[in-house]
């Protein structure tokens, strides 16, 4: 909470961001060590920190632009569909800015959605982060029973879908998630193709073993 970090879906750990507030033009870096935000619309959750830095905690979002300054390390595998997906790291941190693009590394989280405002490429001079591992969470419940309806009842449909159980500072989660795919656009079609077929909201979440 008092780091200059923030949460984010899809960039690897480790990535450093520019964070540039819409609204008044202030600028802060911050490094991503945990997965989230988990609402529709929005990129990235700030720390306290992080959110005082750019003058957002007084309204607790904000449209942003998100530059990436440095990937962390970026992990493939050749067998995707057999990788577990990890823990969190951490706990979602709590300050944040409503997503303005959806894009893999562009704006930010933690409010309603609004229309796109700015993009940055997805590739570092260490990486592309479109690479990796990724799956779609399509659920999160406080207790395994509800975790495992969920994913029975699109088993049938989609074989590769399994309940994470994840131990975070505010409780234990139970996570669904749908596929292992090594690049991010793959993902992305199944999550769209979920949310169209079941109105399930669904969010591509990197899942490799460094993250």
């Amino acid at each position: 909470m008092n780091q200059m970090t923030a949460a984010h879906r899809t960039l690897p750990f480790n990535t450093i961001v520019r964070v540039t507030n819409l609204n008044n033009g202030m600028q802060t870096e911050v490094r991503i060590i945990d997965r989230g935000p988990f609402v529709e619309g929005r990129i990235i959750d700030l720390s306290l920190a992080a959110a005082k830095a750019i003058d957002m905690v007084g309204t607790g979002t904000a449209p942003v632009r998100l530059e990436m300054i440095s990937a962390g390390p970026i992990v493939t595998i050749s067998n995707p569909a057999a990788a577990p997906a990890g823990p969190s790291a951490a706990t979602e941190n709590s300050a944040s800015a409503p997503a303005k693009s959806p894009s893999a590394a562009a704006s930010a989280a933690t409010a309603s959605a609004g229309p796109p405002a700015a993009s940055v490429s997805a590739r570092a001079a260490n990486g592309d982060v479109n690479v990796g591992v990724f799956a779609v969470q399509i659920g999160s419940f406080a207790t395994q029973a509800g975790a495992s309806k969920l994913r029975d009842q699109l088993a049938a449909s989609y074989p590769s879908v399994s309940v994470q159980r994840f131990d975070l500072p505010t409780g234990t989660v139970y996570r669904v998630f749908v596929g292992r795919y090594n690049f991010e656009p793959a993902a992305q079609e199944v999550a769209a193709q979920l949310q169209a077929e079941h109105g399930i909201a669904a969010f591509v979440v990197r899942v490799d073993p460094a993250n």
